[in-house]
């Protein structure tokens, strides 16, 4: 069948088509975005304003129609922390439904941690062993550590790369003592959760998903994404502080002219990098391996299993 997927983050909204069925590989067949920055788009009191509510229908309403037009049997739609944050989250969801009949799903931040482990379970197999997977988000940063499909442990925290910029880093570039107060929040944010994990052993596998991890192991010199799914890419902890500092004297329009980095990314690079090297050092992890599928590729995932078992 073919299955789509509406992702409403905190940075975009982001359809995924898939050819699927229960025992197959998902294949993409068609994907359509929308940069809405939600996660920036909160006001003084942390609700989402009416200018973002009405532009979020509107790029719901773009998404269904791009879903129809390609085939989509099924849609699963689901939104992550920008919404589940949102002070009149409850509000912006009944007008989506009322405007467009679609029914969000919003996803706790242990189950985005947990979809987006199964997602790298199933990509890279039984044989990577115990995995700790990182994903940077645009609201939140995800860790989630395991032997089989379903983690062992599983945390969320508010490390997004959007909100982080958004909160912390208001110049452009920004001021060094901004960087390092925030560098600060990160690890001290993250420190705390570290024993959660260590208590089950050293990992014999780290991955990383998410844009942000793509851009900055695509800077440090992995492959370009012309080049394939099943190219093996990497990022290194001493790239990455190497980079750190570059990133930081950088302008935005600097940094979106680094290959592999979008114009709309661009600004919450550094805040991105800031939690990528804090995970990473803080977890004792010297490498990461990019895995290709992530929270989308994870709800497809258990969609089938469903499908499967019953």
């Amino acid at each position: 069948m073919r299955l789509g997927v509406l992702d409403v983050g905190s940075n975009t909204v982001h359809l995924l088509v898939v050819d699927a069925h229960p025992g197959a590989c998902p294949l993409p067949a068609h994907s359509h975005k929308a940069e809405l920055r939600l996660a920036q788009l909160l006001d003084d009191d942390g609700a989402i304003g009416p200018h973002g509510v009405d532009r979020l229908v509107s790029v719901i309403k773009e998404a269904l129609q791009a879903a129809e037009d390609k085939g989509a049997e099924e849609v699963l739609p689901f939104a992550t922390s920008a919404v589940r944050e949102a002070r009149n989250a409850d509000d912006v969801l009944e007008r989506v439904r009322a405007e467009t009949g679609v029914e969000l799903q919003v996803l706790t931040g242990s189950e985005e941690a947990r979809l987006t482990f199964l997602a790298a379970r199933r990509w890279f197999g039984w044989s990577a062993g115990k995995l700790l997977v990182l994903d940077i988000g645009g609201g939140s940063l995800e860790v989630a550590y395991g032997i089989d499909e379903e983690p062992d442990a599983a945390a969320s925290l508010p490390l997004g790369a959007g909100r982080l910029t958004a909160g912390w880093l208001p110049g452009d570039p920004p001021d060094p003592d901004d960087v390092r107060a925030l560098r600060r929040h990160v690890r001290t944010e993250i420190a705390r959760t570290v024993g959660e994990f260590s208590r089950f052993g050293t990992p014999d596998h780290v991955v990383a998903t998410s844009k942000t991890f793509k851009q900055l192991a695509r800077i440090a010199g992995a492959a370009r994404s012309a080049e394939g799914l099943y190219v093996q890419r990497e990022l290194k902890r001493e790239s990455l502080e190497g980079w750190v500092p570059r990133l930081a004297a950088m302008t935005e329009q600097e940094r979106a002219e680094l290959p592999g980095v979008s114009e709309g990314r661009a600004g919450q690079l550094l805040a991105g990098a800031l939690v990528a090297e804090a995970a990473m050092d803080l977890f004792g992890v010297e490498r990461v391996e990019i895995c290709p599928w992530a929270l989308r590729e994870g709800v497809i995932l258990r969609r089938l299993d469903h499908m499967e078992s019953v």
